[in-house]
C-alpha cells in the first residue's frame, strides 16, 4: 500500500499549528484544542457516518448531542433523596402511564376498522389520555422542583462512573434516532432536514423547561470527573516533587496533566471509532450502503431493504453524536441546555465533514482538528486586525464602530470563506473519497 504524504501532510500542518500554539500562547491553550478537536473529529464521524455513508441530510445534530450531555447528568450524578420522596414515583409513574397511552392509541388503530370508528376512538384515547397523564405528571413536578431549587430541584442520576455515561450518552440518543427516524426517514432529503432540525429544537426546549430533569436553564454543575482534580494533585507531594524537578510549578503541571488525561481517554475512543468506521465502509455492508447514497433504486430493484439501512446508518451516526455529547459534558464539568445552539453549531460540523472530504472517515477527523482550531482564534485574530484598520480613525466614528462590532462575526464569516475556497478549488473536500 502507498503511502499517502498529502495527508500525512495535511495531519502534520494541524500537528504543527497546535504546537505553534503551544510556544506562542500557552500548552494549556494547546491541550484544549486539541481535546476540543478530538471530540470535535468524533461528532463529525457521526455525521460523516449518515452523509457520507448514506446521502442522509441531518441538521439535527445538537438534539443528539444534548442527549448525550443529559445522560451524564442522569447517570452520574448521585440522586436527591428529598426530591425522590416528594413526587419521584408520580413522575415516573406519569412516564409509564403515557407510553401505556401511546400503545394503547397505537393497537387501537391497528384492530379497529378503518373509518369514523377508529378515528375517534384513537382521538379518545390521546385526548383523554393526556389529561390524565398531565395531571399525574404535574403534581410530581411541582413537588419535585420545590425541594431546595437553589441547589437542586431535581431528581438527579444514578450516582455511577462518569466514564459508564459516555455509552449510555450514546445508547440514548441512539433510541431517539430509532424514534425520529420510524417517522421522518421516509421524507426526501431537504425535509428530512427541517424534520431533525424541528425535533433537535424541541429536544433541546424540554431540556431547558423541565427543570425535574436536570435543572433547566439553572444547569447542573459539579458533574463527577474521570480523570484527578488539579488541587487534588497540588496537595500531593510526589506529584509536586515530579513536577518540581521537570521545571514546572505544581499549579501549571497538574492543570497540563488533567487536560492530557483527557486527550488520552479521548484519544482511545477516537482511535476505536476510526478503526471500526474503517472496517465498516470497507466491508461489504460498506459498499452496500454507498451504493444505496449513490442509487437507491438501483439498490432497491437489486433487493436492498433501502429504508431500513437507513435507518441503521442513521442510528449509528447518532450513537456516535450523543457519546460525544456525553464527554463534551463531562470535559466542561457541567450541563449547561442554553449553550446548544442548533443552527450555529450543526453548521460548524457540517463544515468540518464536507471542508475535509465527506465519505472519508480520516477526512472527517482532520476537519473536526482543523475547523476547531480555526475557529477558536479567529475571534481575538479578527479584534487584533479590526484594532490594527482603525488604529488611524478618529474616536467616536461611525465606521470605526460599526468595524469594531463586525468583529463578534468573525467567526462565522471565516467558516464561509473556508467553505467557498475549499468548494471552488477542491469541490471534493481536502482528503476525498476513493
Amino acid at each position: 500500500m502507498s503511502i499517502n504524504w498529502k495527508n500525512i501532510a495535511l495531519f502534520g500542518a494541524v500537528a504543527a499549528l497546535l504546537i505553534i500554539t503551544g510556544f506562542m500562547q500557552s500548552w494549556n491553550v494547546a491541550l484544549g484544542l486539541l481535546n476540543l478537536g478530538l471530540i470535535s473529529a468524533i461528532m463529525a464521524l457521526g455525521v460523516n457516518l449518515q452523509w457520507g455513508y448514506a446521502g442522509l441530510f441531518n441538521v439535527g445534530i445538537m438534539g443528539f448531542v444534548a442527549l448525550g450531555g443529559l445522560a451524564a447528568v442522569i447517570t452520574s450524578m448521585p440522586p436527591v433523596p428529598e426530591a425522590w420522596a416528594a413526587g419521584g414515583s408520580r413522575i415516573m409513574g406519569a412516564l409509564v402511564l403515557g407510553a401505556a397511552i401511546i400503545f394503547a392509541a397505537i393497537m387501537a388503530y391497528k384492530r379497529l376498522t378503518p373509518g369514523k370508528i377508529r378515528t375517534l376512538g384513537v382521538l379518545a384515547i390521546l385526548i383523554i389520555g393526556f389529561f390524565i397523564y398531565r395531571a399525574v405528571l404535574d403534581s410530581g413536578v411541582a413537588a419535585v422542583e420545590a425541594v431546595n431549587p437553589a441547589s437542586t430541584g431535581y431528581l438527579g442520576g444514578l450516582g455511577l462512573p462518569i466514564l459508564v455515561a459516555w455509552p449510555v450518552g450514546g445508547l440514548l440518543a441512539a433510541a431517539a434516532a430509532w424514534a425520529i427516524g420510524k417517522t421522518a426517514l421516509g421524507l426526501r432529503s431537504d425535509y428530512l432536514a427541517i424534520a431533525t432540525l424541528g425535533i433537535a429544537e424541541i429536544v433541546i426546549a424540554v431540556m431547558k423547561n423541565e427543570d425535574w430533569l436536570a435543572r433547566g436553564v439553572k444547569n447542573v454543575v459539579g458533574l463527577p470527573r474521570p480523570v484527578p482534580y488539579e488541587i487534588d494533585l497540588q496537595q500531593t507531594a510526589s506529584f509536586v516533587a515530579r513536577a518540581e524537578a521537570w521545571g514546572f510549578d505544581p499549579v501549571t503541571a497538574s492543570t497540563l496533566f488533567v487536560k492530557l488525561s483527557y486527550a488520552g481517554l479521548f484519544g482511545v475512543v477516537l482511535l476505536v471509532l476510526i478503526w471500526m468506521s474503517e472496517k465498516a465502509l470497507n466491508s461489504p455492508w460498506g459498499r452496500m450502503m454507498r451504493a444505496i447514497r449513490d442509487n437507491e433504486v438501483a439498490a432497491e430493484a437489486m433487493g436492498k431493504d433501502v429504508t431500513k439501512r437507513h435507518l441503521q446508518i442513521f442510528i449509528l451516526g447518532a450513537a456516535v453524536c450523543g457519546l460525544a455529547g456525553a464527554m463534551m459534558t463531562t470535559i466542561d464539568g457541567q450541563l449547561t441546555p442554553g449553550t446548544y445552539n442548533p443552527l450555529r453549531f450543526t453548521f460548524l460540523v457540517w463544515v468540518m465533514v464536507i471542508v475535509c472530504g465527506s465519505g472519508n472517515n480520516w477526512g472527517s477527523v482532520l476537519g473536526g482538528f482543523l475547523i476547531w482550531f480555526f475557529w477558536i482564534p479567529v475571534e481575538p485574530i479578527g479584534n487584533w486586525l479590526m484594532v490594527l484598520v482603525t488604529s488611524g480613525m478618529a474616536e467616536g466614528s461611525a465606521l470605526k464602530a460599526h468595524l469594531m462590532e463586525s468583529v463578534a462575526h468573525m467567526r462565522l464569516l471565516t467558516m464561509g470563506l473556508i467553505l467557498l475556497l475549499v468548494l471552488r478549488f477542491s469541490p471534493r473536500g481536502l482528503i476525498p473519497e476513493k
